[in-house]
């Protein structure tokens, strides 16, 4: 299952030069089974291996950076916070993404922020600062 139309590489998500972590993220699965592929395929078939990871290593390009982080949020600026990112759950062991229960706990921490953000508003606009506040704007 392919995720991107392009295959990169991603060192600084890599152990080396991040040939793995590209295949992992191309093919939706996890990097840890990618590696040990790897270090399977190379331990029974030679050196065959070996030289097309470093043949991938200087072929594949660096992955670019991501839209989300170069776009500012079309809300503005205090809607999202810049951390937020989708959450995905995985539906088998190698595919990549959270495991159902700590994507539960991601959410329900995400939930538990907004609401005491959600209570520091309301806190705000029922105080007597915030009349008064009112009441100097429309001077």
């Amino acid at each position: 299952m392919k995720r991107n139309g392009e295959l990169y590489r991603h060192p600084q998500k890599g152990k080396i030069a991040g040939v793995c972590a590209g295949l992992a993220d191309y093919f939706g699965w996890e990097v840890w089974l990618i590696r040990i592929a790897l270090v399977s395929a190379v331990l029974l078939a030679g050196p065959f291996f070996v030289i097309a990871y470093i043949a991938a290593w200087f072929i594949l390009d660096k992955a670019p950076a991501s839209n989300a982080e170069t776009q500012d949020s079309s809300f503005g600026k205090g809607w999202q916070s810049s951390d937020e990112e989708a959450v995905e759950i995985k539906s088998r062991v190698w595919r990549a993404g959270e495991s159902p229960r700590h994507a539960f706990q991601d959410i329900k921490h995400r939930f538990e922020h907004l609401e005491h953000r959600l209570r520091a508003m309301e806190t705000y606009v029922t105080s007597s600062e915030f009349q008064l506040h009112r009441e100097i704007d429309r001077l």
